[in-house]
This record gives structure tokens, sequence and C-alpha cells, in this order.
């Protein structure tokens, strides 16, 4: 199977198989790659609809230009913390970030989020973020009040009176009780059918089923969220030197 970076070539294959309507595990297969490798690519330049091969190939040349080492340009590069491998750890933001897109956010309000989370403190300035994405602050300005408009990152002003988003650890339980809740609706829709289509017809049974079968999963959903939510508060173990211990993005 071949590595390396996509070429123009595969990239224009790849706009090919989206126009035709093929899924990226089909196009993954005719260029011998990963499907991973093409949904990524996919979902980092505008997704299915607005995937174009050319402006794909320079936004990736534009990146790797970005990331080219300090130590390139005659200075040495800055050590990540706990001893982290800086490749390691773009590409998995780069992952991260494409799994947020794929559950609906834009991309620089993945990126953002994937920053938040990945950071040991939880927290970041608007400035610290703007120089850890390599962008300006309205771009981050307009990510955040995205987020912040869904609940999934807060504010709070540090000693500094300075903006800090910080990301709940209780942004999973939230959405997975709003998950669970979001059919109740149908369920109450669907027990109105039954009374009005008749009891016992076909149609009023498929209804009901519906109804049960969509409320015993919410319920579940609920109650297994309850149980399990102080595993979202679970803390660090730490060794007498306390090298477990996180320790804190300044800025």
């Amino acid at each position: 199977m071949p590595g390396g970076r996509l070429t123009r070539t595969e990239r224009r294959q790849i706009a090919l198989g989206l126009a035709d309507g093929l899924p990226c595990a089909e196009i993954a297969r005719r260029l011998d790659r990963p499907t991973s490798t093409i949904t990524r690519e996919v979902m980092r330049n505008g997704g299915r609809t607005a995937y174009r091969a050319d402006l794909a190939h320079r936004a990736t040349e534009r990146r790797a230009h970005r990331r080219r080492p300090a130590s390139s340009r005659g200075t040495e590069p800055v050590p990540r913390p706990h001893g982290r491998d800086a490749e390691a750890v773009a590409e998995y933001e780069e992952a991260f970030t494409t799994v947020l897109m794929a559950s609906g956010l834009t991309r620089m309000a993945a990126r953002v989020l994937t920053c938040l989370y990945t950071t040991d403190a939880g927290s970041l300035t608007a400035s610290r973020l703007a120089q850890s994405l390599q962008v300006g602050p309205a771009s981050v300005s307009k990510a955040i009040a995205f987020l912040e408009g869904r609940s999934l990152v807060r504010r709070e002003r540090d000693e500094r009176r300075r903006d800090r988003y910080i990301v709940d650890d209780e942004l999973f339980y939230r959405a997975t009780i709003a998950g669970a809740r979001a059919n109740d609706q149908l369920v109450e829709t669907a027990r109105q059918g039954v009374a009005v289509l008749g009891p016992h017809t076909p149609a009023a049974t498929r209804l009901e089923n519906i109804a049960r079968f969509l409320g015993f999963i919410g319920e579940s959903i609920t109650r297994a969220a309850e149980q399990a939510r102080e595993v979202l508060h679970t803390q660090p173990e730490t060794t007498s030197n306390d090298t477990a211990r996180p320790s804190p993005d300044h800025g």
C-alpha cells in the first residue's frame, strides 16, 4: 500500500469519485489508500460537496510549509511538553479535527475545540489559540462564538482580566443527554398517531412499536449517562514526584 502524501493526480481522482457519488471507502480502494486517508482529505478540504482537487493540493502545500521545523531556518524547534512527538501530535490533532467536522462542526470550530481538548490546561486565551492555529484573531472569534452558542466551550476571566476559553468536562454528558432526549417529540407524536389511526391497526401498531423502541433507548442512555457521569471527572494518577500531573499552558 503506497504511503506518503497524496499527489495532485490522486486528488483529481478523489474529486472525480466524489462527483460520481462514490463512498470514500471505494475511492480509497481504487487508489490503494487507507479509507481514513481519503476521509480526512475530503473533510479537511470542504467536504463531499465542496471538495476541489487543485484547491486541496495548494492548501496541503501551505500547511506543509507552515509545519516546517524551525531548525531548517537556523533555530531550534520548540520542545513539546512531556517529551511528546511533535509530528505524532500534529497527526492526531488533524484526525481529531476530522472527526469533529464529521459530527457537524465547521473546520475552524473543530480546530479550536481540538486545540482546547489537547492542551493540558484545558483552557487558552484567544491570542494563544490564534498563535497555535496560525490564524487571525477574527477567525478564532468567529469559531468561539459558534462553539459558545452550542455550549461546547465556556468563557472565564483570569487574574489578568483576559478571557480564557475552557472545555467543560461535562460536555459529553450534556451532549449524550441531549441526544437521548432528541427523539422525545417523535415518541409523543407517534403515540398520538395510535389514537388517530385506530388501535390494533397495522399502522398504529407500527407507530406504537417505534415509540416504545425510542422511549426505551432514550431511558437506557439517560440512565447509563447518569451512572457514568463521574468518569468525566476522573483525575490522572500521580506518583510521589507528581510526574503525571499536567503542566499548565501559559497564554
